[in-house]
């Protein structure tokens, strides 16, 4: 496995075949992989290249890091390990805020005029409860 490289302040027009090409100048590219937003599609500005060997990723970094590619100044450095993160729950979820107010009603839904009475004869016998 090669070392994987972190490319910042890219262009949001910067294709990943000029990008690869750019470090094939300095040695053996194994894999290069732009970051896209998944919303947008759009660039979202930085990039991960893999050099095939540490002499490579230290030859790019040297030669690339603050080299002008497309009109922007590269970052170029070692990527660090992915930080750990708890795994993220798609399910339901918790319930939340609900700013109308709730509960109280006994699973009849409430309609028409018959809703002020039945919603005032609930606040009487809350009333005598406490």
């Amino acid at each position: 496995m090669g070392t994987r490289l972190y490319i910042g302040n890219l262009s949001y027009d910067a294709m990943e075949n000029d990008l690869r090409a750019l470090f094939e100048q300095e040695g053996s590219v194994v894999a290069c992989d732009i970051m896209i937003d998944r919303r947008t599609g759009q660039s979202k500005g930085f990039a991960f290249v893999e050099m095939a060997s540490q002499a490579d990723a230290d030859k790019a970094i040297e030669t690339c890091n603050g080299k002008d590619f497309e009109g922007r100044p590269l970052t170029v450095n070692e990527a660090r390990p992915r930080a750990e993160r708890p795994p993220q729950n798609f399910g339901g979820g918790g319930g939340g805020y609900d700013p109308r107010g709730g509960g109280g009603s006994s699973g009849k839904r409430r309609s028409g005029k018959g809703s002020r009475r039945g919603l005032r004869n609930e606040k009487r016998s809350r009333k005598g409860m406490f």
